[in-house]
Formats: structure tokens, sequence, C-alpha cells
């Protein structure tokens, strides 16, 4: 389909050199990036036992950092994991790892809170009885997508919430890197993933919408993880007369699309240019897309 070396992902950065001197919060320590380290023990190392968020900054100002910070609770609530902080001493964690590094726009952070260390290595939870583990990396990370993505379908699904619930932030993401590996065997750049019954649901990573006829549409999001960034997009078209739809669609309709693109934290809004060989309107980024990115850096600015 694709020459194999010329992957890019949707979370492709510029290259800087001050990453290698950040500074790194770790259990209420703010330390250099070489001494940030959690024990071989910990729960999230051990069995993926924990939650995170992906926050970005904009001329000094975290996106939408209460309703990251919002989910994150509801997160470890979810998994009865206590972060034995609140939501203000979290904010104020980030705000300190970002004095620390002297960071004032293009930053990525993320912000994982695990169950936290093991007494012995075993599943049990009841084992976790130093806890929980906080860390906050935050980097120097400018958008660096030369061209448009390429999707490939794989058979790697989002499954139901009865078995690993998909609207989860969890570090349980093995299914998603599955997906991810799949894609880049068959020539592409991230995995488009469907839904139990066949419908087009989202990628490895991000949100994936289509545009048809100037309308915009995305998944039901009953599947797949119902992203910041997604319903900032929703809420864009909806206040600036875009037709936009939440609903079941399949590979027909998605391959006939005139646009494609991607949502999330990192990447904003991401084109598509191609999926499973198939060229998607002219192979660049489209007039929807361009407006919603417009639309949504106002947002961002207000």
């Amino acid at each position: 389909m694709t020459d194999t070396a010329d992957h890019v992902t949707t979370h492709q950065a510029e290259d800087d050199a001050r990453n290698e001197q950040i500074l790194i919060w770790v259990n209420g320590r703010v330390v250099p990036k070489a001494q940030a380290m959690v024990s071989v023990y910990d729960s999230g190392f051990m069995l993926g036992d924990g939650v995170w968020e992906g926050i970005r900054l904009y001329d000094g100002t975290w996106a939408f950092l209460d309703e990251h910070i919002e989910r994150l609770f509801e997160a470890a609530k979810a998994i009865d994991l206590d972060i034995a902080l609140t939501p203000d001493q979290v904010k104020q964690a980030i705000f300190d790892t970002q004095e620390a590094n002297a960071m004032q726009t293009d930053a990525h952070a993320r912000l994982m809170v695990t169950r936290g260390v093991k007494h012995r290595p075993f599943q049990h939870p009841s084992l976790s009885r130093s806890g929980p583990t906080m860390v906050i990396i935050m980097e120097h990370s400018r958008p660096k997508i030369p061209r448009p993505i390429r999707l490939a379908t794989v058979p790697h699904l989002r499954g139901l919430p009865m078995t690993q619930d998909p609207k989860l932030n969890s570090h349980s993401k093995l299914n998603c890197i599955l997906a991810c590996i799949a894609a880049e065997k068959a020539g592409a750049d991230e995995a488009l993933m469907l839904d139990l019954h066949g419908f087009v649901n989202t990628t490895n990573a991000c949100n994936f919408f289509i545009v048809r006829k100037g309308e915009v549409w995305t998944s039901t999001g009953d599947y797949c993880m119902n992203g910041i960034t997604r319903g900032k997009v929703i809420r864009l078209c909806r206040d600036n007369g875009i037709p936009v739809f939440e609903r079941n669609f399949s590979l027909v309709d998605t391959y006939s699309a005139d646009e494609a693109f991607l949502t999330g934290t990192f990447g904003a809004q991401t084109p598509v240019s191609m999926i499973d060989g198939r060229v998607i309107g002219n192979g660049e980024m489209g007039p929807m897309t361009q407006r919603l990115r417009g639309l949504y850096k106002g947002l961002v600015a207000a």
C-alpha cells in the first residue's frame, strides 16, 4: 500500500533539545528526567493498573483543564483508585511542574496515576499497599505532521464496557497498540478500528470523523473514548450551523467521504488522506477540516 519507511504518527512533534533537560513531577517531587523513576513493583508497570490524561498548553493556559481533571477523577473512581489529592491539588502540581520547566506554550503534559507500589508481584489490588503513584511528564511539543495520515482498517475492535470499557483512559492500552502494529504492517500510519457491529468507530489513538456533502459524521461514541477535543468539534459544528451527526456508518460511507480527520488533545484536528488504499477526497486537508481547525483555535484562545 505505502512505503513502510514513510510512517508518521498523530503524535509526531518537532525535535526539541530542551526535552533532555525537563523536570518531571513524581509523587510530590520535581526531579530531573534521569532521576524520574518508579518501582518495578508499581501497579502501572506491572499490570497497567492506572489512569491518565493528556493536556496541552497554549499561550500560558492549559486548554480545557477542568474538564480533563474531572475526567481523570471519574476514571479513578470507576477503577476504585484513590488519587489521594483534591482536583485543585492536582492542578497545582501541574502548575508547579510548568513553572519548574519555565513553559509558556506548545507544551504537552501526560498526567499518570497508578494504584501504587505492590507488596508482592501479583494481580490482586489489595497488594498495592503503597500508593497511589502520580507522575507528570511535561515536554516542549510542537506538532509536526508532514502530511495527512494514512489509515488501515484492522481486525482489533473496541470492546464492550463489561470487558474493558473503551471510555476509560487506562494504562492498559495493549489492544490499541496491537491495532497500531497491524496498521503499520499493512503500510499505514495508524489503525482504523470498528465496533462490535462492524461500524466505523475510532483509531487506535484518536477519534475519527468524516465529511460527506457538507455534513460532519462521527461514531455514536458507544465504543470509544469520548474525547474532549471530539466534544469540542461537535459543539463547534452545532454552534456554527454545520450539520453534525453521531451515528453508525460503515466503511462504504467512509471510503466515499469528501474528507476525513482525527481529533485529539495533541494534534487537535489531523487530516486523513487515505484509508485502506482509497484516497479520501483529493488526499489533502479539506475545507471543512480547515474551517474546524480555525474555529477550534478560536475556542482555545477564548
